[in-house]
């Protein structure tokens, strides 16, 4: 019997109260942050967002808890504008959206930083073994896309430098249940045809860097086919991510039907950028409705999850979706 596991790819929005702190703050705006190098008030304040993030989902009753990375001013970018070989350049536009970030320009070798392990740490210490620990990272092909490569001179070899990076990280994470990998620009800027096993292998540098279940999150749309039957075969992931709220959730159907899977599959059942929430129901019914699709016995895990990062979501928005997420899963049982 398929396991059905609600959860999120993190990147949560800070609570109102975290923004006027961290705004009053000397020498403090969003967007600022120096190399990790927060002074003590900033940094207790995290810890206590941190701490309100996780109680937001047990309270929820997701059934893998994120940190919720309130420090990811520059989303999944992160961690690499706090590396000390990488200058944050110029304000720029991730993907199609209205939200500006800063550019990653890579100036030095990718060292190991041991930044997001923090985190992690820091989140293990809350949770306390009350759920399961989720780790959250970027993929090496959609981290590699968002960055200027000015040291490595090879897209080739840059790409492997990030997945190496990655994979390091990685090694120095607490215990963790599973691992999601945010690979929006596999469809946003998918990759030239010919380059797939470059992009699959970079990512099955990370996924063999961990011990936990590894899920490569896809969103805002379908991977077009020979990508996706390239990560299926090579990419060395547990999961693959479908979004099945943007874009035609039928495409993503058929190359389940026509390429297979990986032993288990993440669904975008949730809007992750939209006010809107949805009821339990509603989700349940889009699981069965793509599970009428496909050969369900197959999987071994189905994780219920929302499509995108839900960053831009209010506050109160945001904890709803967690809610609906966490019932759906109860609806299913």
């Amino acid at each position: 019997m398929t396991e059905r596991v609600a959860t999120t790819p993190g990147l949560y929005p800070l609570p109102d109260w975290a923004k006027e702190t961290l705004s009053d703050l000397k020498g403090h705006q969003k967007g600022d942050l120096l190399s990790g190098d927060e002074g003590a008030e900033i940094v207790e304040t995290y810890d206590e967002v941190r701490a309100e993030f996780v109680d937001d989902q047990l309270e929820a009753g997701l059934d893998r808890v994120v940190e919720g990375q309130a420090r990811w001013d520059d989303m999944i970018a992160h961690p690499l504008t706090l590396h000390d070989n990488v200058e944050t350049g110029g304000i720029v536009r991730y993907y199609d959206n209205n939200n500006f970030y800063r550019d990653p320009r890579v100036t030095g070798d990718l060292t190991f930083s041991g930044d997001v392990a923090a985190e992690l740490e820091s989140a293990a210490d809350v949770l306390a073994g009350d759920a399961p620990l989720q780790a959250v990272l970027p993929g090496p092909y959609s981290l590699s896309e968002l960055a200027t490569d000015e040291h490595y001179g090879d897209d080739a070899e840059f790409l492997a430098a990030v997945g190496d990076y990655l994979a390091g990280e990685v090694e120095a994470f607490p215990d963790h249940e599973t691992l999601f990998l945010l690979e929006p620009s596999l469809i946003e800027d998918a990759p030239e045809d010919g380059t797939e096993e470059r992009v699959t292998d970079a990512i099955r540098t990370v996924s063999e860097a961990t011990d936990a279940d590894v899920v490569v999150h896809t969103y805002w749309g379908a991977l077009e086919e020979k990508l996706y039957a390239h990560l299926v075969d090579e990419a060395g992931a547990d999961a693959l991510g479908l979004d099945l709220v943007a874009g035609d959730r039928e495409d993503s159907v058929y190359n389940v039907q026509e390429y297979g899977a990986p032993d288990s599959l993440a669904l975008g059942l949730v809007d992750g950028q939209n006010t809107l929430v949805e009821e339990p129901e509603t989700i349940a019914e889009r699981v069965e409705w793509f599970e009428g699709q496909i050969p369900v016995e197959a999987f071994d895990t189905t994780y219920l999850t929302s499509n995108t990062e839900l960053f831009h979501l209010p506050e109160n928005k945001y904890k709803a979706k967690l809610a609906a997420l966490a019932e759906a899963a109860e609806v299913l049982e």
